[in-house]
């Protein structure tokens, strides 16, 4: 089953606009301005637990050490505790492909299979249709916790909200006047961001946005290769870092050896039959010589995700596949998703809904393991010109300008998928949209540090164990 979201070509432009202005009378743009604070919201340390049940036990006490560093790594980690949050809420009935988990973090600069840097989405697995506005409430408030672990007053913190809500708004009534084909080839090259941004940058801010565009082409596969591999006498393998990064043949020390490496080989040759014909061409000039388990991000830690090591014609030509195993989204119970029959093949499909250039190894598969469990994964390559962006190192005026560049970047996203006609209309050219977002992520930024302190308390209960690394 494929994710999709509910067209309107049979309708008239007139005809969407009044479907999207007529879902202010479901939920006014005002009302996303209140949270609500009833007793009886859930235990937001339960809906944790339920995750991590699932998940490989040994890592789950690293899952809560992280989320346990700062609220705004509470934050990322506690998707499913916002979805359900969200879930109980009047919502507009304007439905996109949904990132899921739209934080500041989860957008950065990227590799097209062209070789160009453009700025997009760079995390899907919580990926599902819902209603646009959720990926904007978690993009606003990421930003307003964010503000206020750099110290910003509060005025400072609103304003980046507020860029942030303005800039999707605008950049969305920019899109519902484009042709279907121009939206759907609108892409966000660091030349368009240049541009966008040249009247807002002083010389210092040019130089870091300069600076970050060069790290980001020098994080490529080759870097990842050098920095987690060594030369062994049986060629280059990955280099063990426990429990961050464990090779294979370090996990396996008993008759279920042979199995789980065949278990992984499955991973492998089911994920090739994804690619199109062309790729899997290209992925056979390569073999498969290594793989280790990865403890990675912090919400995703405890899920089972695996680095491949394939070599082309001699050492030096590498190539790093991540294959990370994929679970039902948070938002699936909140939504009433139909089920998928390959939680892979979700993330996949929503990843090339929402992105304008997808990992050219992008792929999903499906896997018995060794202890009777059916499993999910997608697979794509490990690093490709990544740039990751440092809030803690931003001053108000450069959060601002990344506000910006994400809510922008959020709406394009969104309009690939959805309506940008009736999205547009529902928003409006004023601003009572993004006040009312203003509110949401102030009062959200007070939950998600309550929920913070639940969690704390859950550790110094012993009800959950942390471990910090």
């Amino acid at each position: 089953m494929t994710a999709t979201v509910s067209s309107t070509v049979l309708l008239s432009p007139a005809e969407r606009a009044a479907i999207g202005k007529n879902a202010r009378a479901r939920a006014s743009r005002s009302s996303h301005g209140f949270l609500e604070a009833g007793p009886e919201r859930f235990d937001p340390v339960e809906v944790i637990e339920r995750q991590s049940a699932t998940r490989v036990p040994e890592l789950v006490p690293i899952r809560y050490g992280r989320m346990l560093e700062s609220p705004f790594r509470f934050y990322r980690g506690a998707a499913a505790i916002m979805a359900a949050d969200l879930g109980a809420a009047p919502d507009t009935g304007l439905r996109v492909q949904l990132c899921g988990d739209a934080h500041l973090l989860n957008f950065r600069l990227l590799a097209s299979p062209e070789r160009h840097l453009v700025f997009d989405i760079n995390d899907f697995d919580e990926t599902l249709p819902g209603p646009f506005e959720w990926d904007v409430k978690r993009l606003a408030t990421s930003f307003a916790i964010a503000g206020r672990a750099n110290g910003f007053s509060l005025k400072e913190q609103n304003t980046i909200v507020r860029t942030c809500v303005r800039a999707y708004r605008k950049r969305m009534r920019d899109l519902a006047g484009m042709r279907t084909l121009d939206i759907w080839y609108a892409q966000d090259d660091v030349e368009r961001l240049r541009a966008l941004l040249a009247s807002s940058m002083d010389k210092k801010t040019r130089r870091r946005t300069t600076r970050a565009t060069e790290q980001a082409r020098t994080r490529t596969h080759l870097q990842a290769f050098a920095k987690l591999t060594r030369s062994t006498s049986e060629g280059r393998r990955i280099a063990a870092d426990p429990p961050l990064i464990t090779p294979l043949r370090d996990l396996l020390a008993d008759a279920a050896d042979n199995q789980q490496e065949k278990e992984l080989q499955t991973v492998l040759e089911e994920y090739t039959l994804t690619l199109p014909s062309e790729r899997r061409h290209l992925l056979h000039h390569f073999r498969l010589v290594d793989m280790a388990r990865k403890v990675v991000g912090v919400g995703s830690v405890g899920t089972r995700c695996w680095i491949l090591l394939l070599l082309g014609r001699d050492d030096g030509d590498p190539l790093l596949l991540q294959a990370k195993e994929a679970q039902e989204s948070v938002l699936a119970a909140q939504t009433g998703a139909d089920r998928f029959d390959n939680q892979g093949r979700r993330v996949v499909t929503g990843q090339r809904l929402i992105q304008t250039t997808s990992d050219i190894f992008l792929g999903w598969t499906h896997v018995v393991g060794i202890d009777g469990h059916e499993r999910d994964f997608y697979v794509r390559q490990l690093r490709d010109w990544k740039g990751i962006v440092h809030p803690e190192t931003m001053d108000p005026g450069l959060l601002g300008l990344f506000a910006r560049l994400c809510g922008a970047s959020l709406a394009r996203a969104h309009a690939r998928s959805g309506d940008p006609i009736a999205i547009a209309a529902y928003l409006g050219s004023g601003d009572r949209f993004d006040q009312a977002l203003t509110g949401y992520a102030q009062s959200y930024a007070d939950r998600n540090e309550q929920d913070f302190e639940a969690l704390a308390a859950a550790v110094r209960s012993g009800r959950v164990t942390a471990e910090s690394l």
